[in-house]
């Protein structure tokens, strides 16, 4: 096996697979799924800190 030109930057298989990894790239949707997923398995937890980031806006930004 030839692992120069897997490594080689300037390969064409090596930009080939980098622009399919980018392209499939969705940071956003996938913070989303593994955020609710999460909390499917730990419903306690993300209870807890949806409350305490909630209590912590609440006491820094009281209207009063």
């Amino acid at each position: 096996m030839d692992y120069r030109s897997a490594v080689h930057p300037g390969s064409s298989q090596s930009l080939s697979r980098s622009q399919e990894q980018q392209s499939d790239l969705k940071p956003f949707e996938d913070m989303v799924q593994y955020l609710s997923s999460y909390a499917r398995e730990r419903p306690e937890i993300a209870a807890l800190t949806c409350f305490g980031i909630g209590f912590i806006l609440g006491w820094k930004l009281k209207p009063w």
